[in-house]
Order: structure tokens, then C-alpha cells, then sequence
């Protein structure tokens, strides 16, 4: 087949199954509190590898061990480190961003004589840039990030070319050249280093947005594999394309297969496939390699772009296919791989400090951690902002279609504003929840305070439940320990919060906060992930 009919067939394709029924996604198996894992415990996985929001995922293969990281955006501890030694069973270890510096995109984590550096694209006062953060042991502690003074860039690549020097590729086809020490640039920032395949100009796509090189060195062959496309837009926006090169000055060619990952109907089961790292698997066999990226769940754009597990191949010239087909079913399990732990609980008896690991602050300030404090098994949140919009709250990612949460709050407002409660954020103008202050029952919905439903109740004590049953949300609280629950008048769908809608490439995540003059304590967090 000629590539103009190759083209003309994918377009239609592009084209006519956006109208096809949603397709059945193959079951995953259950894990710790009923959440959804990757591992079915036969041979095989089922994606998501890593459920909820990690998207724009970046993999770094350690000898046995394997170490990957996800954009974390506006949500402070940030860039948490994930662990794997199968390549399906994921855990978190640490956060290796603790200082504030902006939106934080998609990273680069590699290894280089020795030591890690994670390399952090962020969008803050100043624009975006790049920032580096390094350490000699990838558990920490982690380096305060340096600057390296690069404008108007993201999606940084890390490579060292065959001249042995370091450099950064980054989106829109340029690149930088590094220090020895990779902490500083060491020369100007280069057009034209590379130039992003582009795709017919009749498919359905979000935009053409060259980003997220990463490349790897294979033979006398370096790779780049980057997407174009849009990540979020319509479900057939975003895709994964190869460009190889015998040397990183270039010429790059572009793979005759491009994309070689793309999402080509709505009935798929993953939407705006893109963003890929590939890697070595862990069986020692020179033809064992996979690709992961990541993708929204058909349905549930509300929980954010999660991290998806693909086999490739090499062919007998020397390039890439993937093998995972639209990923809608069971596909066998790397091999040579140690299984291993897969997820964290999120219930929390706030005995110890989670931050990071589990609970992250929305849109902090530079001292925003002194609002906490754990005291004999319970965390005490002073109030910030006036309403759920603006307090910074503290929020935990989810990655199952339903489940169910509570807490137990006491309430101690000075001067009537003070509130806490319990909810689901996007962001500052995306969210649901209830609240109480001393006197009062306050709804978050869609965005805002509804003061039209306020309620007045002397409460000091309040036990709140979250139940979300694929985006249908209710929400029960009981005033006397548990012994009897009133279900709140409003069951709000929320299948609308997300990017989408408002930007922000985020996910619906819970929230726990304190707004207002006043304190909330919060005790006895529990979550259960419910079958659907």
C-alpha cells in the first residue's frame, strides 16, 4: 500500500468510527481497598498500569529496578517517584519536588554517571522554562531546583550524543546543549534540531503540538519518540511517532509506519493515546522492550490521563511497532520480572505525614505546609480562603470508576466563616462537596457556593461519605458517630469536570479542606474502591 493510501485509509478510519458504541473494557483485577490493579494474577495485565492521573509518564530502567514519574501540575509534594520491578505492579516511594515552582508538565528522569536528575518543565510568573532537580540516591533526598534559564520551552529529552556531550531535546523540535554536570545549558537554544512528523491535514485531531521528546540510543541508531496531535481534544487527537537518526545533529528520518500508537475511534477503550517512553523489559532478552504513554479511559476523562503498558517490537530494519492493538484486552505480562507490591491505600488514620505519597496540596503557598499539623492520630487543618475555591486544598488522586470515602471532622470556626469539609476538585472552578461550619451546612456544586442551600445545623462533630458511582455523586453525613446518616438532597453527576471543559489537563480528585477563620481536624480517612 502506497503511504497516500495508507494515509487516506487512516483518515477514514479517523473519521467513520467516531460514531461506534463505547467499547467493553476487559476486567482488571482488584487490589488493596477494592481499588483496580494492572496485574490479573494470570500471566496477564490489564490497563491501566497505573490508575488516575499520571500522566505524561517518564521511565528509567535501573538494573533490576524500574523508576517512573508523572506530571504533577499545580499539586505540591510534586513529581512523586513510582517503583516496579515487572513493569505492571507500580508503588509510590517519595516526592521528589517539595518547593513550589509552578505548574509542573511533562519530566524527563535518567540516570547519568552515576547520579538522577529529574528535569522539570514548568509554567509559572516568568513563562515556562526548565528547571533540574538531581540526587544521589533516586529515594532522596532530592536537590532544590536550579534553573536553567531556558524560555518558552517544556517536554524536556535528555540524551548523550555520540560526541559525549549531554543535550536536551524539547518540544517544537529545538534542543539545548548541557553542561558536564547537567546543571546548566552550555550554549544557545537550536531551531530546527529536529522536525516533528506531521500527520494528513483532514484527521480529527486537538492540534498539530509537536511535544515530549525522549530518546534512547539502540546500535549505531538513536531514537526520538515524540507526539503530535493534542493530548486532550477529541479522542482521536494525540499519537505516538519514531524518528531515528545515526546521530543527534541529525538527519532524523521518520518511521514509514507513523503513528505507530494512535487512537483511530471513539469506541476504543482509551482516548488521545500519545506521550510515549520506551523501554527495555526485564527479561535480559534483546527483543523484550515495551512503550509506555499515557491515555483517558473511554467515559471517564474525569479521572485524568493514566499511565497505559504496550509491547513493541523492533523490525528487521530497525524500527518500531507496537503490539498492544487498541488495548482492549488481557495482554501477557513482561517476563523475568519479580512481581511486586501494586498501589497504596488511601485510607489514612493521619498517625504519620502522607504528603506526597498520597495527599498533595492544590495551588500552595510557600509556607502552606505550617497550615497542617498531625496530633495523636488526627491532622489538624487550619482554614485558608474563604471557600472551598481558594483554601488550597488538600487533594488525593483516585483511579477507580466508583467508589466510596469518609472522614470525621470537628469543626472549630472563630467568627462563623470557618468551614471543612469533604469534596471532589478540578480546580478553582470545577468542584462538588459539603461542608459545615459551628452553625451551618454548606453545598459546593459545579464550581461554586450555593447559599441558597444552606442549612442551619449546630454541629461540631460531623461524620461525612463520598459515594461516586461512575460520576453519579452522593453524599451522607451523620452528627451522632455513625449510629444514623442523612443523605444530602443533591446527587450531583460530574461527569462534565474535566479538561475538556476547563483546562488544566487535571483529574476529579478528593478534597479535604478547611476554609474560612477556624480550624477543622480530620480523623479516621477511609476509602474503598466499589465494583462496577
Amino acid at each position: 500500500m502506497t503511504v497516500s493510501r495508507r494515509h487516506a485509509l487512516q483518515a477514514a478510519l479517523a473519521g467513520a468510527a467516531l460514531a461506534t458504541p463505547a467499547a467493553a473494557a476487559p476486567r482488571p483485577g482488584t487490589g488493596i481497598e477494592g481499588q483496580r490493579k494492572a496485574d490479573r494474577g494470570d500471566g496477564r495485565y490489564v490497563n491501566p498500569i497505573v490508575p488516575g492521573d499520571h500522566a505524561d509518564p517518564t521511565i528509567l530502567k535501573d538494573g533490576a529496578d524500574y523508576w517512573m514519574t508523572f506530571s504533577s501540575f499545580q499539586s505540591y509534594p510534586g513529581a512523586v517517584i513510582w517503583h516496579s520491578t515487572d513493569l505492571v505492579n507500580w508503588t509510590p516511594v517519595t516526592a521528589a519536588l517539595t518547593q513550589p515552582i509552578g505548574t509542573v508538565w511533562a519530566m524527563d528522569l535518567i540516570k547519568h554517571a552515576g547520579r538522577y536528575y529529574l528535569y522539570i518543565p514548568v509554567l509559572n510568573d516568568a513563562g515556562t522554562g526548565i528547571y533540574v532537580i538531581h540526587a544521589d540516591d533516586i529515594r532522596g533526598p532530592w536537590s532544590a531546583p536550579i534553573d536553567l534559564k531556558i524560555p518558552g520551552c517544556i517536554d524536556p529529552g535528555h540524551v548523550v550524543g555520540e560526541d559525549g556531550r549531554r543535550y536536551l531535546f524539547v518540544n517544537g523540535g529545538r534542543r539545548v546543549r548541557l553542561t558536564a554536570d547537567g546543571l546548566a545549558t552550555d550554549g544557545p537554544l537550536e531551531d530546527k534540531a529536529w522536525t516533528p512528523w506531521q500527520y494528513p491535514k483532514d484527521w480529527v485531531v486537538e492540534m498539530f503540538a509537536p511535544e515530549g521528546p525522549k530518546l534512547l540510543r539502540r546500535g549505531e541508531w538513536f531514537y526520538l519518540i515524540s507526539a503530535v496531535g493534542g493530548t486532550a481534544g477529541p479522542p482521536t487527537s494525540h499519537m505516538v511517532t519514531v524518528a531515528r537518526s545515526r546521530s543527534v545533529h541529525g538527519p532524523w528520518e521518520h518511521a514509514p509506519n507513523n503513528p505507530i500508537v494512535r487512537t483511530t475511534s471513539a469506541g476504543e477503550p482509551w482516548w488521545s493515546r500519545g506521550h510515549a517512553s520506551v523501554v527495555e523489559g526485564p527479561s535480559g532478552d534483546p527483543g523484550d522492550w515495551w512503550m509506555v504513554y499515557h491515555g483517558y479511559e473511554n467515559g471517564f476523562r474525569t479521572l485524568g490521563r493514566q499511565a497505559l503498558l504496550e509491547p513493541v517490537e523492533w523490525t528487521q530494519d530497525g524500527w518500531l511497532r507496537a503490539k498492544g492493538g487498541t488495548l482492549d484486552r488481557p495482554l501477557p505480562a513482561p517476563r523475568g520480572g519479580k512481581a511486586g507490591p501494586a498501589g497504596v491505600a488511601l485510607s489514612d488514620d493521619f498517625s504519620r505525614n502522607r504528603m506526597g505519597v498520597q495527599w498533595t496540596f492544590h495551588a500552595p503557598g510557600p509556607d502552606e505546609l505550617s497550615r497542617l499539623q498531625w496530633q495523636d492520630r488526627s491532622l489538624l487543618m487550619r482554614g485558608k480562603g474563604k471557600s472551598l475555591a481558594d483554601c488550597s486544598p488538600l487533594v488525593c488522586i483516585t483511579g477507580d470508576r466508583s467508589y466510596e470515602c469518609s472522614v470525621e471532622l470537628e469543626i472549630t470556626s472563630h467568627d462563623n466563616t470557618g468551614h471543612g469539609g469533604l469534596g471532589l476538585f478540578y480546580d478553582e472552578r470545577g468542584h462538588v462537596g459539603i461542608a459545615f461550619s459551628t452553625t451551618q451546612l454548606l453545598t459546593y456544586g459545579y464550581g461554586q457556593e450555593h447559599t441558597w442551600m444552606r442549612e442551619n445545623l449546630a454541629t461540631r462533630k460531623v461524620h461525612i461519605r463520598l459515594t461516586n458511582r461512575e460520576n453519579v455523586v452522593t453524599f451522607r453525613f451523620s452528627r451522632d458517630d455513625g449510629r444514623t446518616w442523612v443523605q444530602h438532597p443533591w446527587q450531583m453527576e460530574v461527569s462534565g469536570l474535566h479538561h475538556n471543559v476547563f483546562g488544566g489537563f487535571v483529574s476529579l480528585r478528593i478534597a479535604l479542606f478547611s476554609a474560612g477563620a477556624g480550624e477543622v481536624r480530620a480523623r479516621n480517612f477511609v476509602y474503598r474502591g466499589l465494583p462496577t
